[in-house]
């Protein structure tokens, strides 16, 4: 099978990355980890197969992931954890409705990333 026909593997286990709202990468953008002009550049992963950012995802429609090691959340500043608990949450959920929202892909990421970029490149100037 052509490489295109085979859509988005993930980088650690292999499978497919069927939906947007699986996507590591994608999460990573939405938290403006990920700037738009690499988008196409970056390996895709499962949002389970990067336990280390998984962990911080706190919903009832999400069932808790665990990272070991010294990016376990159990050793990092307890603060520090609260404000990833809240900020990667946050962009989970948004995640979670960009399916259906129907919005163009620079409008994808939390609105605050969206302000950083464009205060960045000088002005209200267009991210695309």
């Amino acid at each position: 099978m052509a490489r295109c026909e085979q859509g988005y593997l993930c980088d650690v286990c292999g499978q497919d990355v069927a939906e947007i709202t699986d996507s590591d990468l994608y999460l990573r953008y939405v938290l403006g980890e990920v700037p738009p002009e690499e988008l196409h550049r970056q390996r895709e992963r499962h949002i389970r197969c990067n336990p280390a950012l998984a962990q911080f995802i706190i919903s009832d429609e999400f069932s808790p992931a665990v990272c070991s090691g010294a990016f376990a959340k159990d050793q990092l500043d307890a603060d520090y954890v609260r404000q990833q608990e809240t900020r990667v949450s946050r962009a989970w959920r948004r995640l979670q409705e960009l399916p259906e929202l129907g919005l163009s892909i620079v409008e994808y990421p939390l609105p605050e990333v969206i302000e950083e970029w464009r205060t960045a490149q000088g002005g209200p100037a267009r991210l695309d």
